[in-house]
């Protein structure tokens, strides 16, 4: 029987990073995929959809500009969009197949990594079995690491065919651009969907959202703008609505909504996409005699630890944040916790994000629902975009920077985002403040490069400290500095 140090059971973007940091530390490795190498991270999520979502809105500059010049605009061709996605795709697979077979055949990481192609499960805690096409092999491991993942949720009743009525692992194997389709989920991923098949132009949108304003979870300034450009594109936002019946009919997909107000409305659309969360990949992962416990969100862990103690959970199966970039962030840490090296405890508070939508969105840190929620007070400053000169060199002055920090002299950073072009080119410095614990003069003297999108944060740090160039309240909308007040709940300008 083969004994390995640690064994990976998930070859997505946390599986494959805690491999490659165990290769680091010179622990011999069993890397274990039952599908496709790289997992969501690359197939039917991250990449590919983001490849989408690049290609959608050069579609949209692109018409955008044609009507400047009174040229009539093109139809964008599915089978090469399609094509294109999937050249993306298999690139990514292609660099990290080609990254393990050359681990594989180098002396200096031989004896540290092998990777199976196959169905693995944890028959006992030191014991994987692996099904593969040619054999049934039973592993021996000190540790195991679960990183198996996570697929789109199904809601009850509604029958997905992932032909007429999708998920996001059906949507781009669609046959054509459908002259409709109805988004379930007004989220971050249902948006996204919304902005890019928009973006064509090609596509009639319509978008459920249960509460009055979608992206429920971000702040009103920052969903006013989306929602203002999803509906410019031709997106129609079914608001206070929920949905009460899906059916294919006739070769199309009629649905009915339930109003808050009362009424009840059916409508007809070609496709479906339902965009309503992610669930975690357990099944069969263990036997019943293996107690790893199991919460309502996946696996329970505690700093990456399962209830078993030489078992660790990574990635999209934990109740964790679901985000590529998190995801390998626990890998890499569950490893140096497992084998005792790690510098610092895993902290989420710093993650960046980022939403694809139309303009993007990035975010780190506490954003003003959630600081008010915590019952903090803080102080604010918004910077519009119009105020930036590399924005107005691009004639997109669309956005803007928000950046709290606490009311108080040492200025914490609590969070930040950034509505507009180039927005996930804006945060990094913030991350690293906010990871530090530090103030906001290290970003004020910074020399940044003109001109720049990151000149608008340093001069939103600066308008805090009462230094800026152009001074608070004085331009409409344009630089604002305020104070929040959590027991009297209201903002009063600096």
């Amino acid at each position: 029987m083969e004994h390995y140090d640690l064994v990976i059971i998930g070859a997505g973007p946390s599986g494959y990073a805690a491999a490659m940091r165990a290769i680091d530390l010179e622990k011999k490795t069993l890397l274990i995929e039952k599908n496709t190498l790289g997992g969501a991270g690359i197939s039917n999520g991250a990449l590919s959809s983001k490849t989408l979502w690049e290609l959608s809105r050069d579609m949209l500059a692109f018409r955008k500009n044609l009507d400047r010049y009174q040229l009539e605009k093109p139809r964008a061709v599915w089978k090469e969009i399609q094509s294109e996605v999937q050249s993306a795709v298999s690139e990514r697979i292609h660099l990290l197949r080609n990254h393990l077979q050359e681990l594989q055949t180098n002396a200096k990481y031989t004896p540290y990594i092998d990777y199976l192609e196959g169905n693995a499960s944890i028959i006992s805690e030191h014991l994987v079995e692996v099904e593969t096409e040619k054999e049934r092999l039973a592993i021996e491991a000190d540790y195991i690491i679960i990183a198996t993942g996570s697929r789109p949720r199904y809601l009850p009743n509604i029958s997905i065919d992932e032909k007429h009525i999708l998920t996001s692992d059906g949507i781009e194997h669609l046959d054509d651009f459908p002259e409709s389709m109805v988004i379930v989920g007004a989220g971050v991923i249902g948006c996204e969907y919304a902005t890019i098949f928009s973006g064509f132009g090609q596509t009639k949108v319509y978008l459920i959202d249960k509460g009055d304003s979608i992206l429920p979870f971000e702040d009103p300034d920052v969903v006013a703008v989306i929602e203002k450009n999803l509906e410019a594109q031709g997106v129609h936002i079914h608001r206070n609505s929920s949905l009460s019946h899906m059916e294919r009919k006739d070769g199309k997909v009629v649905y009915q909504l339930d109003f808050s107000d009362g009424h009840q409305e059916i409508f007809e659309v070609e496709k479906a996409l339902v965009s309503v969360g992610r669930i975690p990949n357990y099944e069969n992962v263990w036997k019943e005699a293996v107690p790893v416990k199991m919460g309502q969100r996946g696996v329970e862990d505690n700093d990456t630890k399962t209830s078993v103690k030489n078992i660790y959970a990574v990635g999209d199966i934990t109740a964790d944040i679901s985000l590529v970039n998190v995801g390998e962030l626990e890998g890499r840490y569950a490893v140096e916790k497992i084998f005792d090296v790690p510098s610092k405890k895993l902290i989420y508070e710093n993650i960046s994000t980022i939403m694809f939508l139309n303009p993007e969105v990035a975010g780190v840190g506490l954003n003003e629902k959630t600081a008010q929620s915590n019952g903090l007070n803080y102080k604010v400053v918004t910077t519009d975009y119009s105020t930036i000169a590399r924005a107005v060199a691009m004639r997109n002055t669309q956005g803007f920077i928000k950046l709290l920090v606490t009311d108080d002299e040492e200025m914490r950073i609590l969070g930040m985002r950034v509505v507009g072009e180039q927005a996930s080119t804006a945060i990094q410095a913030v991350a690293l403040l906010i990871s530090m614990g530090k103030g906001i003069e290290e970003l004020a003297e910074c020399v940044h490069p003109h001109p720049s999108i990151t000149e608008g944060i340093q001069e939103s740090v600066r308008a805090l400290l009462g230094k800026s160039i152009l001074k608070s309240g004085l331009l409409k909308e344009k630089v604002n500095c305020y104070c929040y007040n959590c027991e009297k709940q209201e903002r009063i300008m600096i």
